[in-house]
């Protein structure tokens, strides 16, 4: 039996007097895929926001690997390196986590920062840049990027890290239909490795391609069961 990875139990969140999540209880398992479905707004993009431990729940738990993850203890300089390193969010927006000089330095980052070697860093950034085909474009400054090229290399930054845990926001959202034919197949080929993923998503082939369990939202911001 695949032992759970994230836990959320009665979890509540809101922006001021804004209720973004209400009495949330959701396990991921071990090599688990699982989408999160429904309109905008309802709360699917705060939820991934909480599991990367960007904001902190104003009611429940959230425990990532048997550890429960509070305000405090990220605030432990190793504990969050650690986090970090296990758990890596793409945002929908890709400009959002782009900010060094060339594509190799983005994807370099992250092993760098994560104390491994010069020599390390460069095997793992060469490792990314091929599997994402992105070579080409190795000293390319990524504000010089299509979209779809901005998304590859935000998705190589936390590839090159090797998270146990993908956590992707729209992954496919504004990328032209060869863009998402490639990232789709490519996040079933992470399936079949058996990485786990959470997605928020809307589109429909994405998630009956990907999903082991898709978890709808209602509009009030709780979850409405599984599809």
């Amino acid at each position: 039996m695949t032992k759970p990875v994230i836990e959320l139990q009665n979890v509540s969140f809101s922006y001021g007097e804004i209720p973004a999540l209400r009495d949330i209880t959701l396990t991921v398992s071990e090599g688990e895929v699982v989408t999160l479905e429904g309109s905008n707004g309802c709360g699917k993009s705060t939820l991934l926001r909480l599991i990367n431990g960007l904001i902190f729940p104003d009611a429940g738990t959230y425990v990532f690997e048997g550890t429960p993850i509070t305000e405090k203890a990220l605030k432990d300089n190793l504990f969050a390196k650690q986090f970090h390193q296990k758990l890596g969010f793409v945002f929908q927006n890709a400009d959002v986590q782009l900010f060094c000089a060339s594509v190799e330095e983005e994807i370099a980052f992250g092993p760098l920062q994560m104390g491994l070697s010069e020599e390390e860093a460069k095997q793992r950034t060469n490792d990314v840049l091929s599997l994402l085909e992105l070579e080409a474009l190795r000293e390319r400054p990524p504000y010089q990027l299509s979209g779809g090229e901005k998304r590859k290399v935000a998705l190589g930054c936390i590839l090159s890290m090797n998270p146990k845990v993908l956590v992707l926001d729209e992954p496919l959202a504004g990328l032209d239909r060869r863009t998402q034919d490639w990232l789709l197949a490519f996040l079933q080929t992470l399936k079949s490795a058996g990485r786990t993923m959470v997605l928020a998503t809307h589109n429909e082939d994405l998630a009956a391609a990907l999903a082991d369990r898709r978890i709808l939202f209602t509009d009030d911001h709780t979850l409405a069961g599984t599809i």
